[in-house]
This record gives C-alpha cells, structure tokens and sequence, in this order.
C-alpha cells in the first residue's frame, strides 16, 4: 500500500500511536489501514454416500480437485457463503450443516472454515470457477490431485469420521511446506 484510500496522501508503515504492531497508516488524516485475515469457507456436499469435488479453472492449483469453497462476501455467513460457493463453483445446492473444520493458515493470512452439507438434490454441474465437477466415494477420490492441504485433511478426517458417526469440530494449524510437495503426497 503506497497511497491512503481516505484521502490520497502517501502512507507510513510503521506502529502507529496506541498501538502494538506495525500498519499502514496515514500521518495527514490518521487513518489506520488494518490488513486482516481472509476467510475462505466451503462444505462437503453429499448426496447417497458420494461427495461432490470440483475442478479448478482458475489459479492458484488450477486443474487440481477441490471441495466448493472460496472467499467470503461481505454481508454474508459462514453458512451462506458456503451454500453459494457450493452454486457457483459445483451448481448444487446444498443444505448446510455443522461447523466441521477450522484451519489456521496465518503465513497466507488466511482461516478455512469448512461445514458439512447435504445436496438438496442429485444435481450439480460445472460452475464458473471450474473445469470439470464429479461425486466420488472415498475409492474413486483422486487423493494425489487435491488442490490444497485443507482439502485433504477435510476429507481425510470425513472418511475417518463416517465410519464412527461422530463428527467433531476440527482445529488445526498448517504451518508453510517447507518444501514443495511431490505430486503424489498430499498433505
């Protein structure tokens, strides 16, 4: 950030008076401008045992396989930006559950929040943002394709869970790979 959005004046980077940390912030009008967090949510849509994966269009990990999930709105829920990322990104419509899982990915600035759903119905398609849309049992999912980190502990823990029925809330830290993965590790 070079120049306020309030007034226009060039911006300091440094911390500001009252506060504990370095931010942007305007010496000629005194505005802070806080950078926070994103937040990205999704679900696991299922409809008879079978979950409903999308394929990326888009970068970052385009053509990789990945649950509907982006970026939330503003003036929207968790639960309904989950229901719309399920529309755009699968055409499906999805009743959405629990909470399911939380990760922290604070070198990115960003916090997954994914819920567990169920499809109205057994209709889906391929959205905007993607390339091809499929449901799959646990077998079929394409566990070396993922997308993301996120992707895989979600589903992972899903299978997990399916087998005893208890469905609990999941936190969890990723921290930066060190290294970039192999194609067919998934982490």
């Amino acid at each position: 950030m070079k120049y306020c959005s309030h007034c226009g004046q060039e911006v300091l980077y440094s911390v500001p008076e009252g506060d504990n940390r370095p931010r942007y912030w305007c010496n000629h009008c005194g505005t802070i401008h806080y950078q926070n967090p994103k937040i990205v949510v999704g679900a696991i849509p299922v409809w008879e045992g079978r979950i409903l994966l999308c394929k990326r269009s888009i970068e970052p990990r385009k053509g990789y396989w990945t649950l509907p999930a982006g970026f939330m709105e503003n003036g929207e829920t968790l639960q309904e930006g989950a229901a719309r990322e399920t529309w755009e990104e699968g055409c499906a419509t999805v009743e959405v559950g629990d909470i399911y899982t939380i990760f922290n990915l604070p070198h990115i600035n960003q916090v997954y929040v994914f819920f567990l759903g169920n499809m109205a119905n057994s209709d889906y398609g391929v959205g905007e943002e993607s390339s091809d849309a499929r449901m799959f049992t646990e077998d079929e999912i394409p566990w070396d394709q993922l997308a993301f980190p996120t992707i895989g502990r979600t589903l992972k823990f899903y299978f997990q869970d399916l087998r005893t029925g208890d469905f609990p809330v999941r936190t969890q830290d990723i921290p930066p790979l060190k290294r970039k993965p192999a194609l067919d590790e998934n982490i």
